[in-house]
């Protein structure tokens, strides 16, 4: 990540987030930031408390403590309505496509677009199918057709709709989880191709994953969670992979003890 990532000012950043059920924490005071453009990788283990963030950011959790700032302006969310109408998106690993409806219907599925003829509202299908056209030309994401059903599409198409939809209506962050987990490799690359290309629309993103490829590839930052806290973070090009692996498992310092000593015997690294 370039040094102007990390001096702009974050487009969402979180301050002391904790959420406890009862007896039990999920998130202890973890403090989060994401800039304009910026890729942000989010790891941890299972009930790290990683997904329940995500959850925070985009409305679905409503935090025991803690503010949520948006631009610089402190912001509540009640629902994912009130976080999608400033313009963040989640997109979930179960897609949440309707198979049998074709791609245009689903990308404005819930937000149709429609014309008024004699005092009633008729879907403008026509205006759908170009509008999602442009859109999909935009984002790169190649399909016979959007009249094809989604049903007819491979996984990876798949998770290219779901991502086109939620970036159809000026979407400013867009959270994944775990965008590549169900993919063929050969399709891997291909969405990770896609979030290089949000990024460069000017789309700050947040990946959930357990891949370190796709962490390495895609991401400028990357953020680990452990037992419901924030453990560490690290520019992508400042860390490495066995590193980050440690940082899951809720250990520091090794790697850098294994550099440091492969240095003094004089190995290469």
């Amino acid at each position: 990540m370039s040094s102007n990532s990390r001096n702009a000012t974050p487009i969402l950043e979180a301050r002391g987030i904790s959420k406890f059920y009862g007896a039990v924490t999920a998130l202890q005071n973890i403090d989060f930031h994401i800039a304009k453009g910026e890729v942000l990788g989010v790891v941890g283990d299972n009930g790290a408390g990683k997904s329940t963030l995500m959850k925070v950011l985009s409305g679905l959790v409503i935090p025991s403590e803690g503010t949520l700032l948006l631009e610089g302006k402190e912001v509540k969310f009640n629902s994912p309505r009130d976080s999608r109408k400033l313009g963040i998106e989640m997109v979930y690993q179960d897609l949440a496509l309707a198979g049998n409806m074709p791609i245009y219907e689903n990308i404005f599925l819930g937000r149709e677009v429609t014309r008024s003829i004699g005092g009633l509202k008729l879907l403008n299908k026509n205006l759908q199918r170009k509008m999602a056209e442009e859109h999909l030309s935009r984002l790169k994401i190649h399909v016979k057709s959007v009249n094809q059903n989604v049903e007819d599409l491979s996984g990876g198409q798949r998770q290219a709709v779901a991502i086109a939809r939620a970036t159809a209506f000026n979407a400013k962050i867009v959270i994944m989880d775990e965008p590549t987990a169900a993919l063929a490799i050969k399709e891997v690359g291909k969405v990770l191709d896609l979030v290089r290309s949000l990024k460069e629309h000017g789309v700050s993103v947040i990946i959930i994953s357990h891949r370190m490829d796709d962490i390495f590839y895609s991401c400028d930052r990357v953020m680990a969670v452990y037992q419901g806290t924030n453990f560490a973070e690290s520019a992508v090009p400042e860390t490495t992979r066995n590193e980050v692996i440690g940082w899951i498992m809720g250990t520091k310092g090794n790697t850098e003890r294994l550099a440091h000593d492969t240095v003094d015997t004089g190995n290469a690294h």
